[in-house]
């Protein structure tokens, strides 16, 4: 009797691992055609509580905190509106941090250091008078720190051809390294897989920028 209710537990232990699992994969490819704050807003909802069945895993943790650094982006002329989404985004990012600190490969603390990056510099663009130095400065450290770490990875190059882009000439900023950058992104995503549960986000980011110089 006891081996049968053991049995039991575990398949109900399996069945509910399984469900959180597809509900993550559900939730991840939805990302992939998300393009609206509402979008990132009812997307960070569904990893929260992706987070909250997968404790172990850091990827919910990581989606959170990308949904909250894209509306950041997107709301970028409007930085009354950013804080509470930087703050959260922070929050999940650590939290993320925390799961892969003995465990994560380069690889994987590369993708958050992107995220870290993005986070950052949406609270620049709360007031960059205020926070530019701060927070522009941290966000140049986590996107440097995902470069060493995985030089290669076209999420890293398209944030670095972003910043060199939007930087003015007089602070480092040169469009003509951005393309190439942008370029070198668009590579790397044609070498990696465009769906599943690994970040894979990015490719229209970076053929928008490129566009640019059209």
């Amino acid at each position: 009797m006891k081996k049968v209710m053991l049995l039991c537990a575990s398949f109900l232990l399996l069945l509910l691992a399984t469900k959180a699992q597809d509900k993550l994969s559900a939730a991840i490819a939805q990302l992939d055609k998300a393009s609206t704050v509402a979008d990132y807003e009812a997307l960070a909802v569904r990893f929260k509580q992706a987070a909250n069945a997968q404790k172990s895993n850091w990827l919910p943790f990581y989606y959170t905190a990308l949904c909250n650094a894209k509306i950041g982006f997107l709301l970028q002329k409007d930085g009354d509106r950013i804080e509470p989404f930087s703050i959260e985004g922070e929050q999940y990012a650590k939290q993320a941090e925390a799961l892969l600190k003995d465990k994560g490969t380069n690889k994987d603390k590369a993708e958050l250091y992107t995220v870290y990056s993005m986070v950052y510099r949406s609270k620049v663009f709360i007031n960059p008078m205020t926070y530019g130095r701060e927070f522009g400065t941290l966000s140049q450290q986590y996107l440097d720190k995902a470069a060493q770490l995985d030089p290669e990875n076209p999420r890293v190059l398209y944030l670095q051809a972003w910043v060199k882009y939007y930087t003015p000439k007089m602070w480092g900023g040169d469009k003509d390294k951005a393309k190439i950058l942008a370029q070198s992104a668009l590579k790397g995503f044609s070498a990696q897989p465009a769906t599943g549960e690994q970040p894979h986000w990015g490719k229209p980011e970076s053929e928008e920028l490129l566009a640019k110089y059209k």
